[in-house]
């Protein structure tokens, strides 16, 4: 074990795929050096049981903001009380990158960032650009979830990157799969395609594209959709859902802590995402060996399907295109199952104790 501790930045804590790499990521930490803190305003969401990890953050819930700028700040007076009155350590941030490189640069700490999505988006304002690349080029490393992302670092930015896949425990999914579904949307529906989608409800994610589409197609398709996820776009998306008048097929529930029960209940998942970092969520279906219909959007799934070798890729935020491969789909379910299978050796370069033994390597080598 390593004679080093290990203090991870998280200032905001939701349901999602950063969520999940935090936990798996902090837990193998700590069986591998001395001592792994995480700094969060989230601390009363931090369902780890491993006792060994150390949680810095307002106790009391009243305490803790929604807005994410106030949880940033929060966040960083723990970790500046952190740096004060403790020995050097090395930061890991996961999140508010650029936060946390102005503060281990004024204080000498050494610091990991890891980007989590693409750039590409805001990366068109210029000014925006300038400031992401002249604090990044700070950082001691940088870690990405995969080689398109890792592409878009060095040509957009010209910055060095270290690609790690995001731990995949494909025994945990199957096992955590066969448990019961609560969810009874899906009950009695013979000839029905039931669809799902898992994700925050938020602009980024863009399940209106999906709502959009089948909306269109409600004349032509038996179908049951259901979102899981929980965002500030739910009241946006459910009124959309009731203007078009599609409660009968279409539903959204809260996000649940094992998802995965639907997801191996469903026929098909879609994900309809503008930009992404390497979504865990297309891992988590085709091991599951679930047919997906995803935008090819940067970065990650185009990379995860190969092209389009084991799934559908559809325009990145076309509703016509992805009408046409619903459809295409529906038509053409048992080649797309086929495709589904031969994926099944390509999850091994995602394999989880080969990945995690990257971050060990990497962080001893700056320690």
């Amino acid at each position: 074990m390593q004679n080093k501790e290990i203090v991870i930045f998280m200032p905001s804590i939701e349901s999602g795929g950063v969520e999940k790499n935090l936990f798996i990521i902090s837990n193998y930490l700590c069986e591998n050096f001395k001592k792994v803190s995480i700094v969060t305003a989230d601390k009363n969401r931090i369902i780890s049981k491993n006792k060994k990890i150390l949680v810095y953050g307002p106790s009391s819930n009243f305490l803790i903001p929604k807005n994410r700028i106030f949880k940033i700040i929060i966040s960083l007076i723990y970790l500046l009380f952190k740096i004060l009155f403790s020995k050097k350590f090395l930061i890991l941030s996961f999140q508010s990158n650029i936060f946390a490189i102005i503060v281990s640069t004024i204080f000498n700490f050494k610091i990991i960032i890891r980007a989590n999505s693409s750039p590409t988006i805001w990366a068109k304002n210029k000014f925006k650009k300038n400031i992401f690349t002249f604090f990044f080029r700070k950082a001691d490393a940088i870690i990405v979830n995969s080689y398109d992302l890792q592409k878009e670092f060095r040509k957009k930015f010209k910055l060095k990157s270290y690609c790690i896949y995001n731990p995949l425990d494909r025994q945990k999914i199957l096992l955590n799969s066969k448990k019961k579904n609560y969810e009874s949307f899906f009950d009695n529906c013979k000839n029905v395609l039931k669809i799902v989608n898992i994700g925050r409800l938020t602009d980024q994610k863009n399940q209106i594209i999906i709502l959009k589409a089948l909306a269109n197609l409600k004349d032509k398709l038996s179908f049951r959709f259901i979102i899981m996820g929980s965002g500030n776009l739910k009241k946006n998306l459910q009124n959309y859902i009731d203007q078009k008048n599609l409660n009968e097929n279409i539903k959204i529930i809260n996000f649940k802590k094992n998802p995965f029960p639907l997801l191996k209940s469903a026929d098909l998942f879609i994900l309809s995402s503008k930009y992404e970092g390497l979504p865990n969520v297309l891992l988590e279906a085709l091991v599951l060996k679930k047919p997906i219909i995803s935008s090819n959007c940067p970065t990650g799934p185009r990379e995860i399907l190969e092209g389009g070798k084991y799934g559908l890729l559809f325009k990145n935020d076309n509703k016509s295109d992805l009408q046409n491969k619903i459809i295409e789909f529906s038509n053409n379910k048992k080649k797309y199952y086929k495709k589904v299978l031969k994926s099944q050796k390509s999850l091994n370069k995602f394999k989880y104790s080969t990945n995690l033994s990257k971050y060990k390597f990497l962080i001893t080598k700056l320690i």
